[in-house]
């Protein structure tokens, strides 16, 4: 019951926060842009964090047992690149991401609730196998906000060039800083994927209680390490950036959601089978 309430509270604080962004950019006159968060809407956002980090503590680690599932991985997703955004706020003005992570914080911290996920995972006591689990599920949050920090990049950048630019994406900052910002979100994931890797193949039995397999899952978290080390190589050697950035991102992301939510999702949601 206690899960329940707090995963109703932070949706609750999300929603809260949707609509007063959106009453303010309805209330703005049209050519002015939106001022930067308020001070009660970051303390909102940070009320709907906590409520939100709590319940999924609660979901995952009911006592000494850990339980894992779609609902739970997606909303694990949405809470970390929340945190990673509530962050960046305080260095860089982000005001047009608003309308896509205050809905996406308020879908995931609900989808627990609808699919949560039966699947047990072994050697949860193990402070090996919880450290390899968060830093991979870091790994997975930054590349998720990454490809969508990609995708409006590639929204505002059309709307630019035709002259059809919205007061939404008007208040974002400029596609130089949004490309910077992309490549530092997808630098730090790429460093934890290949920690998440490494530590997967050198420690699978101490991790996972058996000698180490290439099955989907390693099979796909590879191929997106590839794609991203290919993408920075690169930007660095070739100056990739714009569409081409776009497209190798976007690859390696869903090869990395196949890796993981992907199989989940198939199994739980498609198959209706816990394991």
């Amino acid at each position: 019951m206690q899960t329940i309430l707090l995963h109703l509270l932070a949706a609750s604080m999300y929603a809260v926060l949707g609509i007063s962004f959106w009453r303010s950019y309805a209330r703005a006159p049209a050519p002015a842009p939106r001022k930067g968060m308020s001070a009660p809407e970051r303390v909102t956002l940070l009320v709907a964090i906590v409520a939100h980090g709590l319940s999924l503590r609660a979901a995952i680690f009911p006592g000494d047992a850990m339980h894992f599932g779609f609902g739970p991985a997606v909303s694990l997703v949405v809470w970390l690149a929340v945190c990673f955004y509530w962050i960046e706020t305080f260095y860089a003005r982000l005001d047009g991401l608003h309308a896509m992570v205050i809905p996406a914080g308020l879908i995931g911290s609900a989808l627990p609730l609808i699919f949560p996920g039966e699947h047990i995972l072994p050697n949860a006591g193990s402070p090996a196998f919880r450290a390899h689990f968060i830093i991979a599920m870091l790994s997975y949050s930054l590349f998720t906000l990454a490809a969508l920090h990609a995708m409006l990049m590639a929204v505002a950048e059309r709307q630019l060039h035709s002259g059809r630019l919205t007061r939404t994406l008007a208040n974002l900052p400029p596609l130089l800083t949004m490309e910077t910002l992309l490549f530092r979100l997808i630098g730090i994931a790429f460093i934890l994927l290949t920690l998440t890797l490494s530590s997967g193949v050198l420690f699978s039995e101490e991790l996972f209680g058996q000698p180490f397999r290439l099955d989907h899952k390693t099979v796909f978290a590879i191929i997106s390490w590839l794609l991203f080390g290919a993408l920075l190589f690169g930007r660095r050697v070739w100056g990739w950036r714009g569409r081409v950035a776009l497209r190798w991102t976007l690859a390696g992301f869903l090869a990395l959601v196949l890796a993981y939510v992907g199989s989940r999702f198939v199994i739980e949601v498609l198959l209706g089978r816990p394991n």
